[in-house]
């Protein structure tokens, strides 16, 4: 009944094939995120590094790199996991079945975390400096924990009951950080943000708790968007088989999971202190900002301790997996977390909060002889009022009654429905100064930008083109039109210098000229890039480019465009700037001589050979 740590995992998945050791010395400087990124591509085992330049540790990477892994971790929870979540989203159903419910209890029982006192977590001291050094991109800030479980309590409501386990960043050195100090990177919207907020108030410093390691529940609950009441560390008794057992940390206020591989704590300090770059999970770098600073009190590790890495970057990642195995495992809750909503899709190629597409139900006025956006457009709502949907930039919401068959994950068929139906003059509606993601560097500011709801119903209004035909002469600059999907259209345009919140008055005037193309009906979406044939060559680089780069309030235009009543409206084609800005961060490239060498071990008779 799952694993009781890391280790029993490790020793399960090499006996079963699923795990390769690599004894030949290898670099936690760049050198092990480029093969982790590259495992993750080629659908590799999980690879255990046993000999890492500089640390006395060995390294895990690709531990959750594939969904058959993931499955076979969990395949003796998997189904009391979706019986439980199941029955929470519909307690009627429990009720008329009791039976079978009944055969739930089990399962239930492993959802209280027991306390004990042996931890072996505990039994060896060591230093922040001591740590696994992992740096991912060249222009990070320093070495990163990129699988930490940071555990906070709520000082109001000190205990477990009222506990948050998140994956929130830890910066292990570099910038103006003392050895004795980390940098705790946590996003806006994030549970520990309540818990720090509550302490301010309180005029106490934060104890904070950091995990790494641990029974491999631990890592997947602390990135699961889990609804109101129900703690991460319960969800990881359940996920996992077994109860969570927690410790005591003499002469700390926080308990420890007694079989983590390593943990260290400590106290926030008043004062933030500059945090990052770091390369990011939405194919840029974060940039450096103030973030809260960790004292750190103790560190210590478990006799066996495994330190176990993810690198991000431009999606697909190894977090894309999570993020599918989240889908699968909560998709049943939507409907009772969001009124109206049937299926949501974080879409992951375009860096995940940037784009949300939704399907949900249009029932407000049946006796209409016209569907129209009524309740589609209350449910966009919903999703922009609560949990982490709540930072999506772009949500795009259909209604399900026109095509039962749609599916929100099945993306290119989403966009072609939406554009099919869209009225430009009804259908689009801007929130322009609101809360963005942190990693979004194309708004107003940090966390400040604005946000569109696309909603649409109804019978289809245009037929789609596969063949733009003849445009107009475009202004100076704007060319090279490629086709990218039915009725969808990108085009090179002159550099940008705009500053920030600015429109671009050279978009005005494309706006202009496609006012007059007759193939406009049929393209109802064009989107001006830098690159016309990087952004045409797949539907996952239309979308990453389309969607991290661009600003609704700002970087959405239309052909004949007009304001009445303070809603924006126009006519095919919508037009959206997707080229970089002067206030972009930067995107991710990886160091071309780390990448030779990478190459030297994946060669033949290297020990990389046939895994990457």
């Amino acid at each position: 009944m799952g694993y009781t740590t890391l280790r029993q995992c490790v020793d399960d998945l090499e006996r079963n094939g699923m795990l390769r050791r690599i004894d030949a010395e290898v670099d936690a400087h760049l050198e092990l995120a480029s093969i982790q990124r590259r495992a993750f591509r080629a659908g590799a085992p999980a690879l255990l590094f046993t000999r890492v330049r500089g640390s006395s540790f060995p390294m895990l990477c690709n531990l959750f790199g594939t969904r058959e892994r993931l499955h076979f971790i969990f395949r003796d929870a998997l189904r009391a996991v979706e019986g439980v979540l199941a029955a929470g989203a519909d307690p009627a159903d429990a009720l008329r079945h009791p039976l079978r419910s009944l055969g739930l209890l089990p399962a239930l029982t492993h959802m209280q975390p027991r306390r004990t006192s042996h931890a072996p977590v505990l039994e060896h001291a060591c230093s922040v400096a001591d740590l696994p050094r992992l740096v991912c991109w060249p222009e990070d800030g320093g070495p990163f924990i990129t699988l930490p479980l940071v555990y906070t309590e709520d000082p109001r409501r000190p205990g477990l009951n009222a506990s948050n386990l998140g994956m929130y960043r830890v910066q292990l050195g570099g910038n103006a950080y003392a050895p004795d100090e980390v940098g705790v990177h946590y996003q806006i919207h994030r549970g520990i943000g309540v818990h720090h907020a509550a302490a301010l108030e309180l005029g106490r410093p934060l104890p904070v708790m950091i995990f790494v390691g641990g029974p491999p529940s631990l890592t997947v609950s602390a990135v699961m968007p889990l609804p109101e009441g129900l703690s991460e560390l319960r969800f990881a008794g359940l996920l996992g088989g077994r109860r969570v057992a927690m410790a005591s940390v003499p002469g700390f206020e926080l308990p420890v999971a007694a079989e983590a591989d390593f943990c260290l704590w400590g106290h926030i300090l008043p004062e933030p202190k500059p945090e990052g770059p770091f390369g990011d999970h939405v194919g840029y770098y974060s940039l450096a900002h103030d973030f809260p600073v960790l004292k750190v009190e103790g560190v210590r590790h478990r006799a066996d301790a495994i330190w176990p890495f993810t690198a991000v970057g431009r999606p697909p990642q190894e977090d894309t997996v999570f993020g599918d195995f989240i889908h699968e495992l909560t998709g049943c809750m939507v409907p009772q977390v969001f009124a109206g909503v049937r299926e949501v899709h974080a879409v992951d190629a375009a860096g995940v909060h940037p784009l949300l597409l939704a399907l949900g139900s249009e029932r407000y006025t049946p006796y209409e002889a016209e569907r129209r956006p009524r309740e589609v457009l209350t449910a966009a709502l919903h999703l922009l009022g609560t949990t982490q949907t709540a930072l999506a930039k772009y949500v795009i919401i259909a209604a399900h009654e026109d095509a039962p068959g749609l599916r929100a994950r099945d993306v290119p068929a989403f966009f072609r429905h939406v554009l099919e139906r869209t009225d430009f003059a009804r259908d689009l509606h801007f929130f322009t100064h609101g809360t963005t993601d942190t990693l979004d560097y194309t708004g107003l500011g940090l966390h400040e930008g604005s946000k569109l709801v696309w909603a649409v119903a109804g019978d289809a209004r245009r037929r789609l083109g596969t063949e733009p035909g003849a445009l107009p002469p475009l202004p100076d600059g704007f060319g090279d039109v490629r086709v990218v999907a039915p009725g969808i259209v990108v085009l090179r345009g002159p550099r940008n210098g705009s500053a920030r919140g600015e429109s671009d008055p050279r978009m005005e005037e494309l706006a202009r000229a496609v006012g007059a193309w007759e193939a406009r009906e049929a393209f109802p979406l064009a989107v001006v890039v830098d690159d016309a044939a990087f952004a045409a060559a797949s539907f996952d680089n239309f979308l990453w480019v389309t969607f991290t780069r661009s600003d609704p309030a700002a970087d959405v235009y239309g052909a004949h465009a007009v304001t009445r009543a303070r809603h924006w409206a126009c006519e095919a084609p919508l037009l959206i700037d997707a080229r970089v800005k002067p206030f972009h961060a930067p995107a991710l490239e990886e160091d071309p001589d780390v990448e030779r060498r990478v190459d030297a071990l994946a060669a033949p008779g290297g020990p990389l050979h046939g895994l990457l």
